[in-house]
């Protein structure tokens, strides 16, 4: 019998039934950037509770996306999206009706400089510093989102001289920690644990939600510990890692 019944009506009903397995298995998930600390805290407690170990591999969305349509052996995405889950879908790499929103992400402004970024983020306006970091608005939702809120401020054309891209939200965040760039547009998630620096918590009325989806693959239709780790992302202990670091629920 296929794996996927008990998986879409778990996912219908809104709450999460883990598979019985007589014995562990392993995962391969392709997760967005800005989900790193979450995904490696909600793995250890998915593999003390299940047994199943779960490897990750993170990078911009798009560009997961790419590999995972050239055939790389990812059984589960967690995107930083939802369009891409569900173009996943609709192009037969993803198991129909599996995609859901397992976290909504937010933006931030932040500087490792103290008093930098302001609480109204009017920083970006009076434009005292010479490098701002953003995310390939192409490939990382995230990058998007930060152009649409420096065009709703009306400062985007001004700033672009300034503005130096990273690959994805990590190589943002770094950029700004080792000073690269004296601030820049990360994930909440990012500096969700630590009170260094300034920021600038951005409004959500000046970007898209940033929806971030997860799909069951093709590849991992079969795998008891694939349908396992996207269930358990419905439970109650990756909600509390989802809270811990700034996500919100849809």
């Amino acid at each position: 019998m296929s794996v996927m019944r008990p998986l879409v009506l778990s996912i219908a009903l809104g709450f999460a039934v883990l598979p019985s397995v007589a014995q562990a298995g392993e995962t391969l998930v392709a997760v967005a950037a800005n989900f790193t600390a979450a995904a490696k805290e909600i793995g250890q407690a998915f593999t003390a509770k299940t047994g199943h170990t779960v490897k990750f591999s993170f990078g911009s969305t798009g560009k997961l996306y790419t590999q995972i349509a050239q055939g790389a052996p990812f059984e589960a995405f967690l995107a930083a999206d939802d369009k891409r889950p569900v173009k996943a879908e609709e192009e037969g790499y993803g198991v129909p009706g599996s995609s859901f929103t397992y976290a909504v992400g937010k933006l931030v402004l932040w500087s490792k400089t103290p008093g930098l970024v302001d609480a109204k983020g009017t920083v970006l306006r009076t434009g005292t510093f010479k490098k701002l970091a953003i995310a390939n608005p192409v490939t990382a939702p995230y990058g998007a989102a930060a152009v649409a809120v420096m065009k709703s401020r009306g400062v985007y054309e001004v700033l672009k001289p300034k503005i130096v891209e990273g690959n994805n939200i990590s190589q943002v965040h770094q950029f700004v920690t080792t000073g690269a760039a004296e601030l820049g547009f990360v994930a909440g998630s990012q500096v969700a644990l630590t009170q260094d620096g300034s920021r600038w918590m951005v409004p959500d009325t000046l970007y898209s939600p940033i929806y971030q989806d997860a799909v069951l693959l093709t590849k991992g239709a079969k795998n008891p510990a694939a349908t396992a780790f996207i269930n358990y992302l419905h439970g109650p202990e990756a909600a509390k890692v989802l809270a811990k670091y700034g996500y919100g629920t849809k």
